[in-house]
């Protein structure tokens, strides 16, 4: 029998501190609630800010949770080595320095644990574990010693082992990466010139397979399942950003055909959206409605032999070379919830730049952002826009909500994914920068500050890829899990962006010229924490979660 690390042994007997900490918080929390208000809904608002606090505590322990679970597996494969060891004691030392003195949420706001129970967060700070982990598992000498290693595997990309558990994962991941680097400069320019990202590029990600990952083989696909599609996108997304979500309307229509089509439809569908001869888009929000889609106003109305489309749809990626909309709209005009609501599969014809929607009852324009390019975004006005009786989603009216809400769980481990390659690229792109430029006569590497940033951002980047890797294979084991899928978006997408705000910094004023990809990794990585959930919506389903449990 394999002996437990001392490093695993040290950071179980804390991870239980922690979750006994967890349990007096919702404890609190629940207790506060109860004073607030008797309706629970208005009780949550009111207490907003301690709700999603618990939230984040919660997130922050399932992270050291699964990052102990990724030491253990590695332990057992004769795969733990120093690297792993370093990143493991630093992300516990430092996660449990924010529980006990303060979790940011975002820039602005830090959630004080001890503002809802004082003497629970006293005695977790007091365990000797706690304490032990706080004090040297990511202290200066630590610190140094991470950044050491990475610069000695910067020329191999070797930052720790992510833990991939067989032999096909392993080859997808090698695969991608090659892909990912070979496309990684082209990328840069497509972004500087708000281009799509080329036909023939998503040919050769079709050919390797990246559309039809999660799809069902009688449907054209591999079956390879979540774990696998978030191994690609991550690698996917460390290039670029627009590479990774390429996937994410795939992975959205997919699930929803596969799920709720009928035969035909999925005859119809499903093989050539795994081909990538087929490119979805998703049109579910408005321009007023953005995370409360149960208020959709875009109406569908019967006419014969179908239905016409009235209203408007807002940030529609990819919408113009697009062929197919999964269309949410309300079929039921005495309805005003999402009881009303219905899921058509539109097809369209695919637009250009000069007739984006070259479809009767169809207009739109293009939205200009800072980031987040390749596939453009866009609003979208219906008017009369014809769908026929066949596109509507298992030829059933009002089901579109729930339809919805069953792909939510994919698509936010999916966006996880895409936040944790972004980071990932943040974290390699400062750490090259360290690595060559000079000053004062050293690298950069070699002052105190730069070394400590990049050291945190390897061990943060690990474990918000657990966090999204464990997500994944829940949902593979067949397992509800809209808890860890909104865990693992929320922590990634924060880190994506810390880790793109400390390369830059490490980059100083070089990262802010547009010649430095550093510079739009900074903007795509903002995007994150508000699309597919915004990161207040996240932490809203975490606590709810947890208070249901």
């Amino acid at each position: 029998m394999t002996t437990s690390h001392p490093a695993l042994a040290q950071a179980a007997a804390a991870l239980a501190a922690a979750e006994a900490l967890l349990a007096r918080l919702l404890d609190a929390l629940r207790a506060r609630l109860d004073a607030a208000a008797a309706d629970h809904a208005e009780a949550l608002r009111i207490e907003q800010a301690s709700a999603h606090g618990v939230a984040w505590a919660a997130t922050t322990i399932d992270a050291l949770r699964t990052a102990l679970d990724w030491g253990a597996r590695l332990q057992q494969a004769g795969r733990l080595g120093e690297l792993e060891v370093l990143l493991l004691r630093g992300g516990f030392a430092e996660y449990l320095a924010q529980l006990a003195g303060g979790l940011p949420m975002s820039q602005g706001e830090t959630f004080r644990a001890a503002a809802l129970d004082a003497a629970a967060v006293a005695a977790f700070a007091g365990d000797a574990a706690v304490q032990r982990l706080v004090a040297d598992g990511f202290d200066a000498g630590a610190r140094r010693r991470i950044a050491e290693r990475l610069a000695a595997g910067a020329p191999t990309r070797s930052f720790g082992d992510p833990g991939d558990d067989d032999a096909a994962l392993a080859e997808a991941r090698a695969q991608f990466a090659r892909f990912a680097d070979d496309h990684a400069p082209a990328a840069h320019r497509w972004h500087l010139a708000n281009a799509l990202i080329p036909d023939a590029v998503i040919a050769e990600m079709a050919r390797l397979g990246v559309f039809g990952l999660t799809i069902a083989e009688p449907h054209g696909g591999s079956a390879l399942g979540k774990t696998a599609m978030c191994v690609v996108t991550e690698e996917l997304s460390r290039a670029y950003i627009g590479l990774g979500s390429l996937g994410t309307r795939t992975e959205i229509a997919a699930e929803l055909i596969e799920r709720n089509g009928t035969p035909a439809q999925q005859a119809k569908f499903l093989p050539a959206i795994a081909a990538g001869t087929l490119i979805p888009t998703a049109c579910f929000t408005e321009p007023d409605h953005g995370s409360d889609l149960g208020a959709i106003r875009t109406r569908a109305e019967k006419a014969e032999g179908g239905w016409r489309i009235h209203g408007s749809k807002t940030w529609i990626t990819h919408g113009a070379r697009s062929d197919l909309m999964t269309l949410m709209c309300r079929t039921d005009p005495a309805s005003s919830d999402w009881r009303g609501l219905t899921m058509f599969l539109a097809a369209k014809p695919r637009g250009s730049d000069a007739l984006p929607f070259p479809a009767p009852g169809m207009s739109g324009s293009e939205i200009e952002v800072l980031g987040y390019r390749g596939m453009k975004e866009y609003e979208i006005g219906f008017d009369g826009f014809f769908v026929p009786d066949d596109a509507l989603l298992g030829g059933v009216a009002g089901q579109g909500f729930k339809q919805l809400m069953q792909t939510f769980e994919s698509a936010r481990i999916q966006t996880a994914a895409r936040a944790v390659g972004v980071a990932q690229c943040a974290f390699e792109l400062g750490l090259a920068y360290a690595l060559q430029r000079t000053q004062f006569g050293r690298r950069l590497i070699e002052f105190p500050r730069v070394a400590d940033k990049l050291a945190w951002m390897a061990a943060e980047t690990m474990l918000a890829r657990q966090l999204t890797l464990a997500a994944a294979r829940a949902k593979d084991a067949g397992r509800r899990c809209d808890l860890e899928a909104g865990m693992a978006k929320l922590l990634a997408a924060r880190v994506a962006w810390a880790n793109a705000d400390n390369a830059l910094q490490v980059h100083g004023g070089n990262g802010y010229a547009l010649e430095y990809p550093i510079s739009r990794v900074l903007c795509d990585a903002r995007i994150l924490n508000v699309f597919e959930g915004a990161a207040e919506i996240q932490a809203n389903i975490v606590v709810k979660g947890l208070l249901a449990a």
